[in-house]
């Protein structure tokens, strides 16, 4: 099975058969064996062939893997740095943003305000 493109319409058990099928053709094209890669990752031969399997693992095993098949330049491209926006910037005076603000309700904005004894 290959893909050319993974596609958000695509469910997550497609997209992790896809990476999984992908690292195993990395791993063979560098003529790694599993047993190979995964020492040279530090992981276990299992979670090797759970990954190429297209079953979940941890990222920091998924990390690792792509590091031995010299793949991490690529890991940039899967979640690109977001450019600042000027106005934002001057609104922060520089600083970056810790966290997403939510869309505030105010409460009974229909109602008058009325005083409960």
């Amino acid at each position: 099975m290959t893909i050319d493109k993974l596609s958000k319409l695509m469910t997550d058990d497609a997209i992790l058969a896809e990476l999984g099928f992908r690292m195993a053709r990395c791993r063979i094209d560098r003529q790694l064996t599993q047993a190979a890669l995964a020492h040279q990752a530090g992981v276990s031969k299992r979670t090797v062939e759970r990954i190429e399997a297209g079953a979940s693992a941890q990222m920091v095993s998924v990390i690792r893997i792509c590091r031995v098949l010299d793949l991490v330049a690529g890991i940039d491209q899967w979640i690109p740095q977001p450019d600042p926006r000027p106005m934002d910037l001057v609104a922060r005076k520089g600083r970056t943003r810790q966290r997403a603000s939510s869309s505030r309700k105010t409460q009974g904005a229909d109602e008058p305000w009325t005083w409960d004894p």
